[in-house]
């Protein structure tokens, strides 16, 4: 099966094991976030509300800097205020840095390619 004709050129493959885009992942937070605003959103809620599990995990760095960056553009243009922004995703980034900062794929951080 030739990968160029099952995905257009523009969608990122960010979880190879389900085959999820990073339009996917956008897609189901924005609706989450519609939902409620506010929720503390981490990729195994992503993925159940995808009907997916994850499998090897090394995607879920990404998807968590997917869940902030699509949150923050959410509530930019929600017209919500500054503060309680920089609040709610202070403490998502120091989720991060307390959990998370030491592998990125499964590798620390000196031995990536990128």
């Amino acid at each position: 099966m030739d990968f160029a004709l099952v995905m257009p050129a523009e969608a990122m493959l960010v979880c190879h094991c389900n085959f999820i885009t990073e339009n996917e992942i956008e897609a189901t937070i924005v609706a989450m976030l519609d939902e409620d605003p506010w929720q503390l959103i981490v990729p195994a809620k992503v993925y159940h509300a995808m009907a997916k599990r994850g499998r090897c995990c090394g995607c879920f760095p990404n998807v968590v800097e997917t869940i902030i960056r699509v949150t923050e553009e959410y509530h930019r243009n929600a017209d919500s205020h500054d503060a309680e922004i920089v609040t709610y995703l202070d403490r998502v980034r120091g989720l991060r840095e307390k959990f998370g900062s030491k592998f990125l794929e499964r590798r620390y951080k000196g031995h990536r390619a990128a």
